[in-house]
């Protein structure tokens, strides 16, 4: 729901209220949805993926990192949305192993997350899990192709770097252990291929980096200085 969440930050400031963006997605209508229902299941799905709170920190530094680095908003969409969204979170795996110009088999792609929930999905709701999954990563720019789904490289922006550094920092990693988490995998150029991308994010102020001798100190606590009440 890149589009949606685009339109809906760009109508609401960035001090809009929980109720805020409910009253526009619903009542106002912003997302220009056909009818009531659809503008339920649109704000259900948002909130679910992104929070739509300034209550919480992820959604804090979301709004922050948006706002400051237009060019990773997809990635930084996407990041959120793993940490929200165990379901989408399981599909990240068979997607981030592919190869750079691999193409994304349905059948195997369809029996990953059949593994990872066991018998809890009929096959109607596993396909549908796949079509939606398989178009968010489209979306983040980790496939292309609307009938065949084609593995791309990832290109970090700092925004997206910074985002991934924090959510490892949020789960108690540092040093270089940030550098390996499961959300900096997401970015697509391992350990050595972030340091850069975490230096570049320091230089304009995202975060505090220092990498010398072998030893690497992250701190990325200036994105958000509120409550650790964090997603």
């Amino acid at each position: 729901m890149l589009r949606e969440l685009t339109e809906l930050l760009a109508a609401l400031p960035s001090d809009a209220t929980r109720d805020d963006y409910v009253t526009a997605i619903v009542e106002e209508n912003v997302l220009g949805k056909q009818t009531f229902a659809t503008r339920k299941g649109s704000r259900q799905r948002l909130t679910e993926m992104y929070g739509l709170d300034p209550r919480l920190a992820l959604f804090r530094v979301l709004r922050y990192l948006w706002r400051v680095d237009a060019r990773g908003r997809p990635l930084i969409a996407m990041l959120c949305a793993l940490t929200r969204d165990p379901l989408l979170r399981k599909t990240a795996l068979p997607v981030l192993r592919l190869a750079v110009g691999e193409e994304l088999v349905r059948a195997r792609f369809v029996g990953a997350i059949r593994d990872a929930v066991g018998s809890r999905m009929n096959e109607a709701v596993l396909d549908k899990v796949a079509r939606n999954s398989a178009s968010s990563w489209a979306q983040s720019g980790h496939l292309e192709g609307r009938v065949r789904k084609i593995r791309r490289q990832i290109v970090p922006t700092p925004g997206a770097a910074a985002m991934a550094l924090w959510l490892g920092e949020m789960e108690g990693c540092a040093g270089l252990a940030l550098l390996n988490s499961d959300w900096a995998r997401v970015l697509d150029v391992g350990r050595d291929g972030l340091l850069p991308h975490a230096l570049e994010a320091k230089r304009i102020g995202l975060i505090r980096a220092r990498a010398a001798g072998g030893v690497v100190e992250i701190s990325t606590r200036m994105l958000d200085r509120g409550v650790r009440t964090w997603h």
